[in-house]
């Protein structure tokens, strides 16, 4: 809608428009004065030029609020580019809140425009009436000058852009709000206050529709992200087994649902419970990605019978090929687990080991010293497998090193896996089982960490009873 002409009011433009130069011109100069004609760049005097137009040189003012003495000269003010085919076409004169004459330019068609259109442009003049109204004929349709304004729109979608036409065109006029203009001026009853009011209008409206733009695109790509990786966590497939599975998981990045550690547990035909756990050195999203492919390569392999060294070789040549660099590397452990849950095979590269707890014993570490390098670190390695008994009754829980590298309160003392060996024990003397053990672990190695973990987490929990 036009914004309806103030009576006895000083209009000046808000401090927070972009840059104006210092420089003015000697004499005072009408901003619709005959140029060159072509585009021009018009600048006007300091406020004593300006008799007649009340504006205290003294006493400059920000809408109807007097600007701090203390704050001193700011050189700040608003540049306006004008589009029309009349160079010389007539725009009041406006004047910033030091008293300084707003930078005008103008430009005859979109050529001079796109060269004149720099980053201290704050809003777009786009000038649709001709020069007389009569010049118009009321029976032609609008599509050229919309045409325009959408050409205008492609060239500066970062800008706030007003339209000028006359009072008779209103239908017009509203018709280029709806296009994608701030708002539209008319010619009959135009002056300097109102079009500094609609220009400030127009600049501000602009910027909180970027921002609400921008913020939106964020939460539709955040979701997208929350979607994605949700997907990329694993499923377990235990059909058939009488094993019970529980998992904690917790990204070391802000905001995020993966992160470089990752995990998984099946079951082949014949009776056989494989689990694995395994983390990359990092955790950005790069690390992420090469996380799940090593996932999906390990449940592929896995599913076509390769266990132990075989099957950890050939994840070793999935990491070099993957891998952005060849500092990166991966550490795993991998347990396989008999179909009558009494006996499981176990592979380190370069991973912590697992904690057993078997019936009334309280838990324990497998032995680690078998075990064989990090993939990635050394060609042609191995990675021995060896027996380990489980029993009748246990409980065997895998996890990466962000649970046991937490600090122990305002200490340089880790937690390390002594001290988790007795975190854990406590809380399942305390009959703690599968995700209520687990999130209780990692809930006391936070609050003893004073804070969160800044590494992934990744804990896995296999219950035979």
């Amino acid at each position: 809608m036009p914004v309806p002409v103030p009576h006895q009011r000083t209009v000046v433009l808000p401090h927070q428009a972009g840059p104006v130069d210092d420089a003015h011109a000697p004499d005072a100069q009408v901003a619709g004065a005959p140029g060159a004609g072509a585009a021009t760049d018009r600048s006007a005097p300091a406020p004593e030029a300006a008799a007649g137009r009340n504006v205290p040189a003294t006493e400059p003012l920000l809408g109807e609020q007097q600007v701090p003495a203390e704050r001193g000269p700011v050189n700040q003010g608003l540049t306006l580019l004008l589009i029309g085919e009349d160079p010389n076409s007539h725009v009041p004169d406006m004047w910033d809140w030091a008293g300084r004459k707003v930078r005008l330019r103008t430009a005859r068609n979109l050529t001079e425009a796109e060269r004149l259109l720099t980053d201290d442009v704050h809003c777009i003049l786009l000038d649709l009436s001709p020069a007389e109204p009569a010049d118009r004929d009321p029976r032609a349709g609008t599509g050229d000058e919309l045409g325009m304004l959408r050409k205008v729109l492609r060239m500066a979608p970062s800008h706030a852009v007003l339209v000028l036409t006359y009072e008779t065109d209103a239908e017009r006029a509203a018709d280029a709000v709806r296009v994608g203009a701030q708002d539209y001026l008319f010619r009959d009853e135009l002056d300097g206050a109102v079009l500094s009011r609609a220009v400030r209008y127009a600049v501000e409206r602009k910027r909180a529709d970027l921002a609400q733009r921008q913020l939106t695109e964020s939460r539709m790509l955040a979701q997208e992200n929350a979607r994605l990786e949700r997907g990329l966590l694993p499923t377990p497939l235990l059909d058939g087994s009488d094993l019970r599975f529980a998992a904690c998981y917790r990204p070391g990045r802000s905001r995020a649902l993966l992160g470089g550690d990752f995990y998984d547990t099946v079951r082949t035909p014949d009776g056989t419970v494989h689990a694995m756990i395994g983390d990359v050195c990092g955790h950005g999203p790069d690390e992420a990605a090469l996380g799940v492919e090593l996932r999906i390569a390990w449940r592929a392999l896995t599913f076509a019978g390769l266990s132990g060294d075989e099957l950890l070789a050939t994840l070793q040549k999935v990491l070099e090929h993957e891998r952005s660099d060849d500092e990166i590397f991966a550490t795993l452990c991998t347990v396989d687990i008999s179909a009558d849950g009494h006996r499981a095979g176990l592979s380190l590269a370069g991973h912590p080991a697992p904690l057993l707890a078997r019936a009334g014993l309280p838990p324990q570490l497998l032995p680690y010293e078998f075990g064989g390098p990090a993939l990635g670190l050394l060609p042609n390695a191995r990675w021995p497998r060896r027996q380990v008994e489980l029993g009748a009754s246990w409980s065997l829980m895998m996890y990466t090193d962000g649970l046991i590298e937490g600090r122990i309160g305002k200490s340089n003392q880790r937690l390390g896996q002594e001290g988790m060996t007795e975190l854990v024990g406590r809380r399942m003397a305390a009959g703690l089982r599968g995700e209520e053990l687990l999130d209780a672990a990692v809930r006391e190695v936070r609050d003893l960490n004073g804070g969160e973990l800044t590494d992934d987490v990744a804990v896995l929990l296999l219950d035979r009873r």
